[in-house]
């Protein structure tokens, strides 16, 4: 099983349990692991055989920046499984960290792994 990973990918959504929560974006910050064979990749170089991060990147971009949802533990499973059903990965590490949600933190948020290793 080889890895390709996203991190660092900072995407602005209503997510909040507190009624001024609901009215304003905030930042969350996902960072991937998903599990994938890059050989076929290489020996063709094409990105066809890939699984391309791009693409994944922009499709959380777009589904996270429309979310309204109240708890982390929501988006983090909704992306796991846009990972899994959309791009065919097989297995995913996803962290997500919700930036200042507790004031004496600079991180809080919850890591989950889906699906089956190798």
């Amino acid at each position: 099983m080889d890895i390709v990973f996203l991190r660092g990918l900072r995407i602005e959504t209503v997510i909040g349990i507190h009624d001024w929560e609901k009215e304003i974006k905030q930042p969350v910050v996902l960072d991937l692991e998903m599990s994938t064979d890059v050989a076929r990749a290489a020996a063709s170089d094409r990105i066809e055989d890939a699984l391309d991060y791009k693409a994944v990147s922009k499709r959380l971009k777009q589904f996270v920046g429309e979310s309204r949802v109240e708890l982390v533990e929501t988006l983090a499973e909704r992306c796991a499984g846009i990972i899994r059903d959309e791009f065919g990965v097989r297995w995913v590490r996803l962290r997500l960290n919700k930036i200042g949600a507790v004031s004496d933190a600079t991180d809080v948020g919850v890591v989950i792994e889906r699906g089956a290793r190798g």
